[in-house]
């Protein structure tokens, strides 16, 4: 049976189209073209010149390599947690009744709909008020608010499309708990784990409000480059840099796309 809509898009949503596509990429392809500018201290356009230098300068910058480290350490450690407490919770909400479950599932998403300010704020507090100086591992528990609920929303998705039949197969066959957990619900709810676990990564390693709020004197790679373009010694360097946050955190999404965009095809789904 034939559509009786057009296969084709109107002249004037094309266009819509590509100017809100021209919108949202082409103050990206500027970070990439200032990123081989030979000019230091301004954006000229066009560029006077181009050249490779800024790569080889970034390479040998000591700051540069120090933020890096320290967001890919708080992203990591960050990432972990997220991945053991938001699978729980997300087993726990999707998995048993119980009351004020409802409660419960919305306090846990809560950190990601609060506007970040409004939670650097309160971590802020609650760590002056119990006398927690800012180091390394209140950057981490900042993030760890958040990355949470990335977590838990992709996991407690997978869990809803898990056949309870399945786990009650296992349980009756005589495996234990972690028996269950390991053969029947990891394999369904892996790629979605992973998903999320990259995500958060994502998420963590170029976020700025939280760690403005919890890192002290310490400085993540978004606020190094924050702090770069607010004092520029060598403006392309820090394109250079955004560069590396975009291939950092564009890879892990995408590959989250590609894991779940096939989630429900769950073993015992709909039975």
């Amino acid at each position: 049976m034939r559509s009786d809509r057009s296969t084709s898009a109107p002249l004037g949503l094309k266009v819509a189209a590509i100017g809100g596509l021209a919108f949202l990429h082409i103050p990206i392809l500027l970070i990439f073209l200032y990123a081989f500018t030979t000019e230091e201290k301004s954006y000229q356009f066009p560029p006077p010149g181009l050249t490779l230098q800024w790569f080889a300068v970034t390479w040998d910058r000591p700051d540069v390599w120090a933020a890096l480290t320290l967001s890919i350490k708080v992203a990591t450690i960050a990432t972990a947690i997220a991945l053991v407490l938001g699978t729980l919770c997300a087993a726990a909400v999707s998995q048993t009744r119980f009351f004020g479950r409802e409660t419960i599932s919305l306090l846990v998403i809560l950190p990601i709909a609060l506007p970040g300010i409004i939670t650097g704020i309160a971590l802020r507090s609650a760590f002056s008020m119990a006398d927690i100086p800012f180091s390394f591992w209140t950057i981490v528990l900042g993030h760890a608010t958040f990355c949470i609920v990335v977590v838990y929303n992709n996991a407690v998705a997978r869990f809803r499309r898990v056949s309870g039949s399945l786990i009650e197969a296992s349980m009756d066959l005589g495996a234990d708990g972690f028996q269950t957990f390991r053969h029947v619900i990891l394999p369904n709810i892996g790629t979605a784990l992973l998903a999320g676990g990259m995500l958060a990564f994502a998420l963590s390693f170029d976020e700025v409000i939280v760690t403005t709020f919890t890192g002290g004197q310490q400085s993540t790679l978004p606020i190094w480059m924050l702090e770069e373009l607010i004092r520029p010694r060598q403006r392309p360097v820090t394109n250079v840099v955004a560069m590396v946050v975009m291939l950092v955190t564009f890879l892990p999404i995408l590959a989250a796309y590609y894991l779940t965009r096939d989630g429900d095809q769950i073993a015992g789904a709909g039975k």
